[in-house]
């Protein structure tokens, strides 16, 4: 019964000492994000209205890396924590939730002018008043945390 215990203890080593790892690897991707102009809002308007194809080539390279990625952590079982890597298959629904979500989540893009990802990015990169928006996000990502329980899923 002792070896559950220190498994458990050494997983959350391990998982505090990888923080600084995601952190590093967090900022480095905000540079990208900031330096391939993925953060800038004329670059998503002009992909939104399909005047230029930067953005959906950046998106399709993302694909194509990340599915064969996933086929082989997929078939090879792979763990990084001492934990298997499980994704659960997607259970659709009527597809409400998926409605609703993506209507706040398009009320929020345009609202703001940025997707969630890249705000920090663009902190980082000097526009002060997107920390608003981060805390907003963040505020609102706890507000869904508190009130999952008691909504329909």
């Amino acid at each position: 019964m002792s070896a559950t215990p220190t498994f458990a203890a050494s997983t959350s080593r391990y998982r505090e000492r990888l923080l600084e790892v995601y952190l590093v690897m967090g900022v480095l991707f905000g540079i990208v994000l900031t330096k391939g102009e993925l953060v800038s809002w004329y670059r998503i308007e002009e992909a939104l209205r399909f005047k230029g194809p930067y953005i959906y080539l950046v998106i399709a390279s993302a694909f194509a890396v990340a599915a064969p990625g996933f086929a082989l952590l997929k078939r090879r079982r792979a763990r990084l924590t001492g934990e298997p890597i499980a994704i659960p298959p997607k259970v659709m629904g009527r597809g409400v939730r998926y409605v609703a979500g993506g209507a706040l989540f398009g009320l929020g893009w345009g609202i703001v002018g940025a997707c969630p990802g890249p705000l920090f990015a663009l902190v980082g990169a000097g526009v002060g008043v997107m920390a608003v928006v981060c805390l907003a996000a963040v505020a609102g990502t706890w507000t869904y945390g508190y009130l999952r329980p008691r909504l329909p899923h």
